[in-house]
């Protein structure tokens, strides 16, 4: 028999006996003119108690939620929704948290995981050793082949990247054909019978490059590893249904522990990137950027966004890949921005630094095998552009 929902404003004694909800009303403004679908709100749930449960509706109907529990303590620290905008509206939405259940099952919208191979599987993409978490001491001899595709991976419906577990720490893309999620089919070794099947596949080499947006130290010349440090680790924090959270931890690098944390949203070719250190680094320069895909043409508004797009094999097996054209971009709150290096063979960088212990940048990219993105240069930097004005002018959340 189910327990009767009490609200918050009883007496001590009766919430004792009784489960506890807690509803309020969430404002959801949008500043610009032009629509906005899946804009993430984010709630902090510390002021409201353990919530095991979560429920939001708007005009009556019930919208997927997602509860994250970020430090892993089995306490879940914040709500996600994704709202709909027309332009310059304001939308109620209402938020009903519980103290008793279990979060609600929505259709997942994202994708991550991370795999050791199984030697008794012939399969490339039928491997099942999966894992959450996996730590290597920095005197690990191999650590980019442990994992089945060297490294965690993540998708929304319009992206896939995975993250070498290496010093690189390099993003490498996987571009798609049509607007889905792909990589627990592919494991990013699309076969013959997939690629027949529309499946996207890897399209960038990335080298020791940036590729898209890897953090790196900075020497006064040029970019360096995540090397040496006492442990590097990557993890899993949260699978979805609308948002996956992935983090890479470096324990010892250059006298710190530094943790990146990657957001990708459901409906979103964008990621958020977060890098945390635990202790104050504002004496110290970073790098990040874009590979310099070869040939490409560049684009930067000297601002923070800088972008390219381009043409390269993603592989040196030039036999049996096709050329695989790209359009990546990075943008960097221009408070963080030190300077932008003028490109080299290898990159797009620029040189970062933060007055204390933390940084977020966002990356975002196309492959022009797309049937929902951009084709050529002009409309990927016409399109960054737009996006760069829904960056500095994300939606207002009251409540």
């Amino acid at each position: 028999m189910k327990k009767r929902l009490i609200p918050l404003m009883l007496t001590a004694l009766a919430l004792g006996a009784e489960a506890q909800q807690q509803t309020f009303t969430v404002s959801v403004s949008n500043p610009l003119a032009t629509v906005r679908t899946d804009q993430p709100v984010v709630i902090n749930l510390a002021p409201y108690g353990d919530i095991r449960s979560a429920l939001v509706t708007t005009n009556g109907q019930e919208i997927p939620c997602q509860l994250d529990d970020l430090d892993q303590d089995e306490t879940f620290d914040e709500l996600c929704f994704l709202a709909d905008l027309e332009g310059k509206e304001t939308k109620p939405y209402e938020v009903t948290l519980l103290s008793e259940g279990e979060p609600r099952s929505y259709p997942a919208r994202v994708y991550a995981d991370m795999l050791l191979r199984n030697d008794k599987v012939k399969v490339k993409n039928k491997h099942n050793n999966f894992i959450e978490s996996i730590t290597a001491r920095g005197d690990c001899a191999d650590s980019y082949h442990i994992q089945h595709h060297h490294g965690v991976d993540f998708e929304s419906e319009l992206n896939g990247i995975r993250i070498y577990f290496d010093k690189r720490q390099t993003l490498d893309l996987y571009g798609k054909f049509q607007k889905r999620l792909e990589l627990e089919a592919t494991q990013f070794y699309t076969s013959k019978e997939q690629k027949a099947e529309g499946y996207g596949d890897d399209v960038l080499w990335v080298g020791n490059t940036f590729g898209l947006g890897a953090f790196r130290g900075w020497d006064g010349q040029q970019p360096t590893m995540i090397d040496p440090v006492r442990s590097r680790t990557q993890r899993i924090i949260s699978y979805g249904p609308l948002r996956t959270i992935v983090e890479l931890f470096d324990r010892g690098w250059l006298g710190v522990n530094m943790t990146i944390r990657y957001t990708q949203y459901a409906g979103h070719r964008d990621t958020d990137v977060d890098v945390y250190f635990n202790k104050n680094v504002s004496d110290r320069l970073f790098s990040t950027g874009i590979i310099n895909v070869k040939g490409s043409e560049e684009f930067s508004d000297k601002k923070g966004l800088r972008a390219c797009w381009g043409t390269d094999y993603p592989s040196s097996d030039t036999i049996n890949w096709k050329r695989e054209t790209v359009g990546l971009a990075v943008c960097i709150p221009q408070k963080y921005i030190k300077s932008e290096e003028p490109a080299n063979k290898d990159n797009y960088a620029f040189v970062v630094a933060t007055d204390n212990n933390h940084l977020n940048y966002k990356v975002t990219y196309t492959s022009d095998n797309e049937t929902f993105g951009y084709h050529s240069a002009k409309e990927w930097f016409e399109f960054l552009e737009e996006w760069k004005q829904e960056v500095l002018k994300p939606i207002l959340v009251r409540y």
